[in-house]
């Protein structure tokens, strides 16, 4: 049966209808997690990644938990930015119109950019299902015109972000409004220390649910380049001619940094787009709509492009800057290779950047060392080439003192004997090798 997996979770028969015209066949590792979790009415904290069918794995649950015939908010979806938001109510619409129309639940989107008092106007009553942006949410629950103390769940998504994006305050502020006994959801790709207060604040027990970001290795080539004393624009430029890529979503790691290198690329000729957290919301609605329409070649992003925001046709990823956990490289080079295509992430990096690269590598991500030269790619010595040949002298010391002999009467002086003995032979090995 094909929605096998799915049946033996306790769901009312119209969320099966749902699923199967969602032609969702068998649920992904999260989905199998966090559904029994949350039906228990656990806390609950998800790490996944972009793609993983993590919203469906909190929707499927909370609209199984709804009451249609209580007229007030039961399930609240938070989200950091506009356009989060908005895809997770996509999703929250496309469920509604598979249900019956005697059942269908009614929900609302609500984001800043909008008009305040016509929002207010427009709640002539309570959603079930609220999606929102936490600003925007908290003012209308401040003008009462939102009474979140029904709710009985409250997912923070994308909670790392919050906290960049300072958030969490917001939100913080949202769940004191609420009922103690509310079942608190909160995903996200890390869980920094900062988030800790938070956590121990509002969850009590939580179950925690951690899907290792496992990337089509196949499809996705790992490219490093040492930048050494160079200017990331300009090593990017040398990328450019070489590349010519569909899309490219270029790396960095904070809003000023996208700024100038933003500016850098523009005035070295290249198509660019510019998107992360602090821009206006017309400016980022207008970015985005060009990104779809494919005015540009090259996007200069923080890691706000990384998560969940739909980009489409994405051939190439390069990070300006590498970031500084794994989950959140697994995150950016994720962008590329989707729906089965090949993808490549480029990747210029420091001497700082060896630890990052070390713990990618232990963890199965191989990378290929290269620069540009004549406006060519050019292979160059891999980037533990240093860590290669310490391990193989160690080695080499190893195998030459298994081959030194051992003296039968220890005398004075047998240690220094043994030494010599050992180099010799040392000597020798490396000989042989080099021919």
């Amino acid at each position: 049966m094909e929605n096998h997996q799915f049946k033996e979770y306790n769901l009312q028969p119209w969320i099966h209808d749902v699923i199967k015209r969602l032609e969702f066949k068998n649920p992904t590792p999260i989905q199998q997690k966090v559904i029994p979790a949350i039906l228990r009415h656990e806390s609950v904290i998800g790490q996944s990644h972009t793609g993983s069918g993590k919203t469906h794995a909190f929707l499927i649950p909370l609209f199984n938990q709804i009451d249609p015939a209580k007229d007030e908010v039961q399930a609240v979806i938070t989200s950091p930015t506009r356009e989060l938001a908005t895809q997770i109510f996509e999703e929250v619409k496309k469920m509604i119109a598979y249900q019956d129309e005697k059942d269908q639940v009614s929900a609302k989107l609500l984001i800043g950019g909008t008009d305040k008092q016509r929002s207010v106007a427009k709640l002539t009553t309570q959603p079930q299902i609220i999606v929102a942006t936490p600003g925007r949410l908290l003012d209308l629950v401040k003008e009462e015109a939102i009474n979140l103390y029904t709710a009985k769940s409250f997912v923070i998504d994308e909670a790392d972000l919050m906290l960049d994006l300072g958030l969490i305050d917001e939100v913080d502020q949202m769940l004191v409004r609420s009922h103690e006994d509310i079942q608190v959801l909160v995903f996200s790709a890390t869980i920094p220390e900062r988030l800790q207060p938070f956590l121990k604040k509002y969850l009590q027990s939580p179950t925690h649910v951690h899907i290792k970001d496992q990337l089509p290795k196949e499809l996705i080539e790992h490219r490093l380049i040492p930048i050494r004393h160079r200017e990331p624009s300009e090593v990017i430029k040398q990328i450019a001619t070489v590349i010519n890529p569909y899309l490219a979503i270029i790396f960095t790691n904070g809003k000023k940094e996208s700024d100038a290198l933003y500016q850098k690329l523009l005035d070295q000729g290249l198509s660019v787009g510019l998107m992360h957290g602090g821009l206006k919301p017309r400016e980022r609605k207008r970015v985005l709509k060009d990104i779809q329409a494919l005015k540009y070649q090259y996007i200069v992003a923080t890691d706000l492009a990384a998560r969940g925001i739909d980009i489409k046709g994405v051939s190439h990823v390069i990070n300006a800057q590498l970031p500084k956990e794994e989950e959140f490289y697994l995150h950016r080079v994720g962008r590329t290779a989707r729906a089965g295509m090949k993808g490549t992430a480029i990747n210029l990096y420091h001497d700082d950047d060896l630890s990052l690269i070390q713990k990618l590598h232990q963890n199965g991500t191989e990378f290929d060392t290269y620069d540009i030269t004549n406006g060519q790619w050019k292979e160059i010595k891999p980037w533990n080439e240093r860590a290669k040949r310490k391990k193989q002298g160690h080695d080499v010391d190893k195998e030459a003192w298994k081959k030194v002999r051992k003296p039968k009467t220890v005398k004075p002086g047998y240690k220094k004997k043994m030494k010599r003995q050992q180099e010799k032979i040392k000597k020798q090995m490396s000989r042989r090798n080099k021919k």
